[in-house]
């Protein structure tokens, strides 16, 4: 899944962005509306993780605006307002969900996994494959040959990533922003990636 953390609190969209990419998801960050509003005209996310009290406005005003434009990207609130009305208030923005803070890391991954099937995204699609080689969305597996290869989550993802166009030859910095969301400074990450 491709995710943008949309959060003020550095530790918190760093403790984010930590373990979704743990976990094989590529995550972009922005500390403000303006920063996501930007991401998201130029890149394609299956998800947003939205905080409420940003330093340039209220976040339920971004996802009221993205459904008026029609964008219908599964968006989970994050957020310490955690009110009966503050959580509606968030749905009636569009919120597909709403998480108040403190939290787990691994509810928040739940949550979006949740919010991927119902939006019938790409953790619901269907595998990925060329000869031998296939990739599950869902279960974030790869198999050779129908056996499961042992891999870590960078790796898986870039096995998604090569298996959605197979037939394309990538650019070296192409696979690493596709990975790390942005170019690497070793020219040696992306071997690394593969062991």
């Amino acid at each position: 899944m491709h995710i943008l953390i949309v959060e003020d609190d550095r530790p918190i969209a760093e403790n984010l962005y930590d373990f979704l990419e743990s976990q094989g998801h590529q995550c972009d960050f922005a500390p403000s509306l303006a920063a996501a509003s930007s991401l998201l005209k130029s890149e394609q996310f299956d998800a947003l993780i939205l905080d409420r009290g940003l330093p340039d406005g209220d976040g339920a005003l971004l996802a009221s605006r993205l459904r008026s434009e029609g964008n219908f990207v599964p968006i989970l609130m994050l957020t310490a307002r955690d009110t009966l009305n503050d959580k509606l208030a968030g749905f009636d923005a569009g919120a597909d969900d709403y998480l108040a803070k403190p939290f787990a890391l691994k509810e928040v991954e739940a949550w979006l996994q949740a919010l991927q099937r119902r939006a019938g995204g790409r953790a619901a699609a269907e595998r990925l494959s060329f000869g031998p080689l296939a990739f599950d969305p869902a279960a974030r597996a790869a198999t050779l040959a129908g056996a499961e290869l042992a891999l870590p989550p960078k790796a898986l993802r870039l096995i998604e990533v090569l298996l959605q166009q197979p037939q394309r030859v990538f650019a070296r910095r192409e696979l690493e922003i596709a990975i790390w969301g942005h170019s690497q400074e070793s020219s040696d990450n992306l071997s690394e990636t593969a062991r």
